[in-house]
């Protein structure tokens, strides 16, 4: 009886294993390898990761090329006294380079989040279009959270499907996990083993570079004592300053290599190998409820008598009384600013009960769920009552006292905070889950909104056109704006007048000078203009 082996079969009993030949020392190998089995060996290595904690990461060289490109050209475009359009030119290179490294298989995934570089476009080009120092920063900041945004969704997920909450988790999420790659992109692009290989040859030449330095350092004394003529060589070669020679083509260097950290880190968490599900990728299940509609029904019946009292006095006094004059026992100052800030927290408090009700409130029946949709609907409208009331204190403030930054940023949050009360109340009728994504947009909305109405330019406008005083209006404050609010003044001030003329006259003399063209920016060239246009000359 004869026994047949084949070749995939087990070694039989007492025999050696290839495997176990091919590992012993010494031990030839048993079948000579094929060039294309070398190579797969090779790929195979080159692919294992070489540290457990750093992520895989895909097309590594072309991700290195990549990253440096744009920290090149962030240096470039960024190393400047003030950012103009190069910061929405920086923004615009990434997501391009996003995209081609991506390629279509990318673009598959990420297409439906896509939107989102839209408004992270428009933020940044704002950075190119107002002068105001409270616009740069809002821009900025909504431009990195949406730059965060977009990496994380841009792989897999869908944004809509995120809670209030998972905004600005999967922002966070996005930035710590994003640090990580950069240091990856290097271990999978850099080949470290040839650098450890040429490393012990570099030991014998520092070891003699330290010995030969304390030598010629007493040889050039002794030397230079010797000969007058050699000691003013030496001594001119000490006296070149180093730092400004190369300090300002080190900074440059790191400069650069920071750009780069950063593309690298946006491009590796956005072009990542996703393992599992992430956040975004499947709807948020509601919460299991846990309060009886009746303790619930009792909670919004209580709140909307207490706000529908409190309503009937703001509608009686401030609408359509004409609120002539503040409350008794109040200044406009008083009655106004600290009212405001009170209806505010109760505004915001308002729309955390309803949304807390609605996730934690029993409804077993269609009767229950239309029960407690109207009780929760009528505080949501009551709280916009409020919200109403609170904007007519501040308006009621400004007319009093002009108009400010900070009461005109105030004003767009209440709208905003109106607006997503609204649309708290249409999600209790249609398509709950989708609140989350409503109120993220209203805030993009804001911003948006912000930087279209030019807040400086508004408020010198209403400013002059309220101003009551023969005096005329605060030029103190109007002095402190930015290059946003020139061309109003302009328009707007009697040029005759010392006072105002001085007012301008300090604007010129601030007004940056024509720079390289990244730092244009369209407020000061509108602001350039218009001074030129009315005869003032700064520096």
């Amino acid at each position: 009886m004869s026994t047949s082996v084949s070749s995939g079969s087990t070694p039989l009993a007492g025999m050696p294993s290839a495997a176990s030949l091919a590992s012993s020392p010494g031990a030839p190998p048993l079948v000579a390898s094929s060039p294309e089995d070398d190579g797969a060996i090779a790929s195979y290595r080159r692919a294992a990761p070489a540290s457990a904690w750093l992520p895989r990461v895909r097309a590594p060289r072309a991700m290195l090329a990549a990253s440096l490109g744009i920290g090149v050209l962030a240096e470039v475009l960024l190393d400047r006294p003030r950012w103009g359009v190069s910061f929405p030119l920086v923004v615009a290179a990434l997501l391009g380079t996003l995209v081609l490294l991506g390629g279509r298989e990318g673009w598959q995934r990420a297409r439906p989040n896509a939107w989102l570089a839209a408004p992270l476009l428009v933020s940044s080009g704002f950075v190119a279009v107002r002068a105001s120092s409270w616009l740069l920063a809002l821009n900025l900041l909504a431009s990195g959270a949406l730059l965060l945004l977009l990496t994380h969704f841009w792989a897999a997920g869908r944004v809509q499907r995120l809670g209030l909450v998972g905004y600005p988790l999967a922002a966070l999420t996005s930035a710590f996990r994003s640090l990580l790659y950069p240091p990856a992109i290097v271990r999978d692009s850099v080949d470290l083993k040839l650098a450890r290989t040429h490393a012990p040859r570099l030991l014998p030449f520092a070891r003699g570079l330290l010995i030969a330095l304390p030598v010629l350092g007493v040889f050039a004394v002794l030397l230079a004592s010797a000969d007058a003529a050699f000691s003013v060589a030496l001594g001119r070669l000490f006296d070149v300053d180093g730092w400004s020679l190369l300090g300002s083509t080190l900074g440059r260097v790191v400069g650069a290599g920071f750009s780069a950290c950063v593309a690298a880190a946006v491009l590796g968490q956005s072009l990542r190998r996703r393992k599992g599900q992430e956040m975004g990728e499947v709807e948020v299940k509601p919460a299991l409820p846990r309060l009886g509609l009746t303790e619930a029904l009792t909670l919004i019946l209580a709140v909307d008598a207490l706000f529908l009292a409190f309503a009937g006095f703001q509608v009686a006094y401030l609408f359509i009384g004409g609120a002539s004059s503040p409350a008794e026992g109040y200044t406009y100052a008083t009655y106004a600013r600290r009212g405001f800030f009170e209806l505010l927290l109760v505004s915001m408090l308002t729309l955390g009960l309803v949304m807390a009700l609605a996730r934690w409130t029993r409804r077993e029946s269609p009767l229950a769920q239309g029960v407690f949709r109207v009780g929760t609907s009528l505080m949501v409208a009551l709280t916009l009552v409020i919200v109403a009331s609170a904007v007519k204190r501040m308006t009621l403030y400004e007319d009093a006292f002009g108009y400010t930054r900070l009461r005109l940023f105030t004003h767009v949050f209440m709208y905003a905070l109106g607006a997503v009360l609204t649309w708290r109340a249409v999600t209790l009728w249609w398509r709950p889950e989708r609140f989350a994504i409503g109120a993220f947009v209203t805030a993009l909305g804001a911003v948006l909104a912000v930087n279209a109405i030019n807040p400086d330019a508004l408020i010198v406008r209403l400013n002059i056109a309220r101003a009551t005083d023969p005096s005329g209006p605060d030029l103190g404050y109007l002095s402190g704006l930015s290059a946003d609010a020139v061309p109003e003044l302009v328009r707007g001030l009697d040029l005759k007048d010392a006072r105002n003329a001085a007012l301008l006259d300090g604007y010129a003399e601030r007004q940056p000078t024509d720079g390289a063209w990244p730092e244009w920016n369209l407020a000061d060239s509108r602001a350039r203009r218009a001074l030129h246009e009315a005869g003032v000359s700064g520096r």
